[in-house]
């Protein structure tokens, strides 16, 4: 029986969760998640939890915080112009924003909002949580 090693294409079925909160999951699009291992294609956590898996095996991983999306970056929240945004920009907080800046594509949340600024979190929105996956490996190629 072939085990996933790093270069392997597998297909996998997860539920994520946080605290027993799931934030995503495979099963409900009906379809597996498909990546090569070791490219950096998932979270470095995820990649390591499959590897040496067995078709058909699942598991439940927890990953820790510099094995996901990394600790919180208080440098990553900022505050930005409100000149910056359209005329009809109407700004909430806890609200997602999307633009780019520099070339690159962002998503930022609202944090708070002043007389001439909005605060933008620019942390990725699981950055600092360790998260537990339940994995199923469905195939490898």
């Amino acid at each position: 029986m072939s085990t996933v090693e790093n270069g392997n294409t597998v297909a996998v079925h997860y539920t994520g969760t946080i605290e027993g909160e799931v934030f995503d999951t495979s099963r409900n699009r009906g379809e597996p998640l498909m990546f090569e291992t070791g490219k950096g294609m998932v979270i470095p956590g995820f990649n390591n939890a499959v590897i040496g898996m067995t078709v058909g095996e699942s598991k439940t991983v927890v990953i820790p915080v510099d094995e996901a999306y990394g600790p919180i970056n208080p440098e990553a929240v900022q505050a930005v112009s409100k000149q910056d945004f359209p005329e009809d920009f109407v700004a909430e907080i806890g609200a997602s924003v999307t633009g780019q800046a520099g070339g690159q594509n962002f998503l930022a949340s609202i944090v708070s909002i002043e007389d001439q600024t909005i605060t933008l979190d620019f942390n990725h929105p699981l950055a600092g949580q360790e998260l537990t996956f339940d994995i199923e490996l469905v195939s490898i190629t």
